[in-house]
């Protein structure tokens, strides 16, 4: 099995390999992790995480710059209904569009915007950063026994599915809105599984034996 991790430049790339490293070793046969961004090897692969920090819009220009990235991504994920994980922005990066700087086209996976964090109580402060609760997680196989459990969050913006049936976990930060999403064969974080110790590595887990 090829997992692979997509390298278009995000930053915190090497926590994100350790932890799925990490992951995989636990599984039979110890799985490859490969942080890259050929599109020959990003098409082919097995499975797919997708990092991100930083702001929608560079992001989204960063897998665009690279030639070739965005088709083999669409081939594996929608093409060959290959297994995928989008953390942070990279989860945010599957919606129809991004509203930071201005309106940016996302992948359109997941009918949907990415919008600015309001709190209504002015104390509360963004980015929303550090330990939170997840709320109302849904019957899948990522997320099974994280109902309550505390992930590692830093971030400005959130995604705002459409259809809340894609929505797959919830956590409150001065207002409620979801913490992960999920369809098909693609799912997506808001937390750093990679910053959330036990928890964190328990989701990566059960993605990498994820059978959708």
């Amino acid at each position: 099995m090829s997992i692979v991790l997509i390298d278009y430049g995000s930053g915190n790339l090497r926590s994100a390999e350790k932890a799925l490293i990490r992951a995989a070793a636990e599984l039979t046969g110890s799985p490859k992790v490969v942080a890259t961004a050929d599109p020959e090897a990003v098409a082919a692969a097995d499975r797919l995480v997708l990092p991100g920090v930083g702001a929608f819009a560079a992001c989204m220009q960063a897998v665009k710059a690279i030639d070739g990235l965005p088709a083999a991504i669409e081939e594996a994920v929608r093409g060959r209904g290959r297994p995928f994980l989008g953390v942070c922005v990279g989860m945010q990066l599957m919606a129809s569009r991004g509203l930071e700087f201005g309106q940016t086209p996302g992948f359109g996976w997941i009918e949907g915007e990415v919008r600015r964090l309001e709190p209504k109580d002015p104390s509360l402060k963004i980015p929303h950063m550090g330990w939170n609760t997840l709320e109302d997680v849904v019957d899948h196989p990522v997320f099974a026994g994280l109902q309550g459990k505390d992930m590692y969050f830093t971030h400005s913006f959130a995604i705002h599915p459409s259809d809340p049936a894609d929505v797959a976990a919830w956590v409150t930060h001065g207002e409620r809105f979801p913490a992960a999403v999920a369809r098909g064969n693609m799912a997506g974080v808001q937390f750093h599984p990679e910053k959330s110790q036990a928890w964190g590595l328990k989701l990566l887990g059960q993605f990498l034996e994820w059978r959708p």
